[in-house]
């Protein structure tokens, strides 16, 4: 099976990364359209900004950007989408007052709640074809990817 729209760079016919790229991209979406469908307005990506702030408590932007795996731009343009939403709230820090805090609203977490069952709905179904074997196997891989670029990052 060939990548739809995308060839492969002489000597990558084989890799699996862009695999692994066109896929997120697939995924983003499919979260998004069953989030919608059940009446819950939130990307992928505001729904783990929520739910680490639902796991650490407020947290300053920076920290939030690092915890995400985003540039303080993208952050911030997604936090200001979410106030939007009134999903979250900035409130300046009590020792630092240049420091703001990210946290989420009442009706936030309401609406986090809402997409936990969506959310495991979504994956069982995504994964039903898969095997236990499979999924280890898989984990594996993306496990020594990541150690492989962390050896090569240093």
């Amino acid at each position: 099976m060939k990548l739809r729209g995308i060839k492969a760079f002489p000597g990558m016919e084989d890799s699996i990364l862009p695999w692994m790229g066109k896929t997120m991209k697939e995924l983003d979406l499919f979260v998004s359209a069953a989030l919608s469908q059940q009446g819950v307005n939130l990307t992928r990506k505001q729904m783990i900004c929520m739910k680490i702030l639902e796991e650490h408590g407020p947290l300053p932007q920076s920290e939030l950007a690092f915890l995400t795996d985003r540039d303080k731009t993208s952050l911030t343009r997604l936090i200001n989408s979410m106030e939007k939403k009134n999903v979250v709230a900035r409130i300046p820090s009590e020792t630092d007052k240049r420091v703001n805090l990210v946290h989420l609203t009442t009706s936030g977490r309401k609406l986090l709640a809402k997409t936990a069952p969506i959310m495991v709905k979504m994956v069982k179904k995504l994964e039903s074809s898969i095997t236990k074997e499979d999924r280890e196997a898989f984990k594996r891989v993306l496990k020594q990817i990541h150690q492989n670029i962390e050896s090569q990052s240093k």
